[in-house]
């Protein structure tokens, strides 16, 4: 899944949560039943993750790419920087 994948997947979660909480409050508000409007969220919950979870192929629409081997030796990985100009307080004895 590439990143604009993982931003719409995140996306969708969001929306389908939100929009299946109300579906479930306004089911078990006019039906007065709590066990139904729990079902109800279930079920949602359930649909939600078989959308957002599987990597399926609307998520893999903008693919990165990578460097070729050859190309990578070319760039070595930069080395972190050792910081020498702070100095340490010596303790006295």
């Amino acid at each position: 899944m590439d990143w604009q994948g993982q931003k719409l997947a995140e996306q969708l979660m969001q929306i389908l949560l939100l929009a299946f909480a109300v579906i479930a409050f306004a089911t078990g508000y006019v039906l007065a039943s709590f066990q139904l409007m729990i079902l109800t969220y279930a079920g949602g919950v359930v649909l939600t993750t078989l959308v957002t979870v599987p990597n399926w192929p609307f998520f893999n629409r903008h693919p990165l790419k990578w460097l070729d081997l050859s190309e990578a030796e070319k760039h070595p990985k930069p080395q972190p920087v050792v910081n020498v100009t702070s100095k340490k307080k010596s303790i006295k004895k």
